[in-house]
């Protein structure tokens, strides 16, 4: 994976340059899912993070859970849970991504040093999602929720090992430059 690619990887539209990964253990939670499904999505993040080298845990103290993953029939689902405008800081959150034609939205909080603190993923399964496999889809939600991925992403060797090369202790937790592509690459190449 050259270098560019990665700056892409983490560009956003705007312009700005992120690329950030988990400061604090992930303390996962997912609502929505049947029993059968639960232990997929469970056993994808935790074995994802493992290859990463970053810890998995059953509960964050300062919020209990950190990476929330809601699956909503429809929006108009999502829309019926409580508080949700507290929980994301957008009003109207369901509507705006019905308006949009979105099936899927995350959301990152950060700590002071920039480290991702917790991520909120919301999907709506009554477009292409519902036919996604559900392996597939854990192994791409693991994915999106390890690094601030600026572009979709589907899952792949190369991104694996992105992952893993973010994750190395030497490397700043978050950074906005874009010359940390070449670091990153760097440590793939390695």
């Amino acid at each position: 994976m050259q270098a560019e690619m990665i700056q892409t990887l983490f560009t956003r539209p705007e312009g700005g340059f992120l690329c950030a990964r988990w400061g604090r253990p992930v303390a996962p939670v997912i609502f929505g899912l049947a029993d059968d499904s639960l232990d997929i999505f469970r056993a994808a993040i935790r074995a994802g993070y493992a290859h990463a080298g970053h810890p998995v845990t059953d509960a964050d103290p300062e919020s209990g859970a950190n990476l929330m993953i809601f699956f909503a029939r429809d929006w108009d689902d999502l829309a019926r849970l409580p508080d949700l405008d507290r929980l994301t800081g957008m009003p109207d959150l369901p509507a705006r991504l019905r308006a949009d034609g979105a099936d899927q939205y995350r959301l990152f909080r950060f700590d002071e040093a920039g480290a991702i603190r917790a991520c909120l993923i919301f999907l709506s399964m009554d477009g292409p999602l519902a036919e996604a496999h559900p392996a597939a889809l854990a192994e791409r939600l693991m994915m999106q929720s390890a690094l601030t991925f600026a572009t979709e992403i589907a899952p792949s060797a190369d991104l694996a090992a992105l992952i893993r090369a973010a994750y190395d202790p030497v490397l700043p937790a978050a950074a906005t430059d874009a010359s940390h592509a070449l670091r990153l690459a760097a440590r793939i190449a390695a």
